[in-house]
């Protein structure tokens, strides 16, 4: 088990939010699965894997479920046609799976009006949550990422190796989700250095989140306007982001996964300009929770918020990090991040 596992399992009780009427929800029972007989999981994407950022480290999380548990996941891809979302979920809600799992705010919408009719299927739902007060959805947990306190130390750590003092960041939408990463990025930015220049660019075109020309497109305008650190929010539109600041020289922020190591592996030019990612540990919560409903802790019927004090999310810290980052300014984002954990630092959040 990983320190983030561990202490993401420490934290999970302790964390745990009963919405709707505040009762003490009781944990779903456990039953026996074996590799014989293993636990049936589908997850739905409301898109498609090889974004390198927030789908493929969901599906990271199920592989290794695979590996551990006594799991069997089909992963259903209905790409980004807005269309095919909820009758992919509905397809799968039909199937012979146990826990269905997805996540986004698009997603959301779906999980409320689905899980309601199935109530002896279990349902996930990552990065965002139902609203419990309405009813109907003691087969449902949620979990959220307060992603602002991680953001909060990618913003700190680019203020302080920009030259021009201009940081640019381009958001797929302008969601509360999305805009959880900004508040803390900025002010994080802000505590490194007052007088930096933030930018902001939304993408606003047919698929947000997968339009990487519109991301390169972006993020050059952002460069010529003396950006020379850029943070896309975008899904696989920072791909586009990133290649731009590549190309010019510039430095990047990867999202949602250690996006540097991931791209070491076919492009090193890439991986070489990311100063570290702001990493949403999507995967490692999901297999947690699959741990959690295997042995009968798993809280169905709540929300939990998880964060920087969890281990849910963090930065990447890893040789480009080291490299792009000096020593001394290596150290004053470790003293903000115990601040922060301690509770001296408030981050800014856009979640209740």
């Amino acid at each position: 088990m990983t320190k983030m596992m561990k202490t993401l399992t420490q934290s999970a009780a302790a964390l745990t939010m009963v919405a709707g009427m505040g009762a003490m929800v009781a944990p779903a029972t456990a039953q026996t699965y074996t590799k014989e007989n293993p636990l049936k999981v589908a997850l739905v994407l409301n898109g498609t894997l090889g974004d390198k950022s927030f789908f493929d480290s969901a599906q990271r999380g199920m592989d290794q479920a695979m590996k551990e548990l006594p799991v069997v996941v089909k992963t259903i891809e209905p790409g980004y046609d807005r269309s095919k979302w909820q009758p992919a979920l509905a397809d799968a809600d039909d199937g012979d799976y146990d826990v269905v799992i997805t996540g986004t705010f698009d997603m959301a919408p779906y999980v409320a009006e689905l899980a309601p009719q199935y109530p002896d299927k279990k349902f996930i739902l990552f990065d965002d949550t139902v609203d419990y007060s309405k009813g109907g959805f003691d087969n449902v947990l949620s979990v959220q990422y307060r992603t602002s306190t991680a953001a909060y130390l990618a913003g700190y750590a680019a203020a302080k190796v920009s030259k021009t003092g201009t940081l640019g960041q381009i958001l797929g939408t302008e969601g509360s989700v999305i805009l959880e990463f900004v508040v803390g990025f900025e002010q994080g930015a802000k505590a490194a250095n007052p007088n930096a220049k933030l930018l902001r660019a939304t993408v606003n075109s047919a698929n947000p989140f997968s339009d990487p020309a519109k991301g390169k497109e972006l993020a050059l305008a952002q460069i010529q306007q003396g950006a020379d650190v850029i943070f896309p929010i975008a899904g696989s539109t920072g791909i586009g982001a990133l290649q731009a600041v590549r190309d010019a020289k510039k430095l990047g922020i990867g999202v949602d996964s250690d996006q540097a190591t991931i791209f070491a592996a076919t492009d090193q030019a890439q991986a070489d300009v990311i100063l570290t990612s702001v990493e949403k540990r999507v995967g490692e919560s999901l297999l947690l929770l699959l741990k959690q409903t295997l042995d009968g802790t798993a809280k169905y019927g709540t929300s939990s918020i998880l964060g920087l004090q969890e281990g849910a999310v963090g930065i990447s810290e890893n040789k480009y990090y080291d490299a792009l980052v000096p020593e001394d300014v290596r150290k004053e984002v470790k003293e903000q991040e115990a601040k922060i954990v301690s509770g001296e630092i408030k981050v800014e959040t856009t979640m209740n």
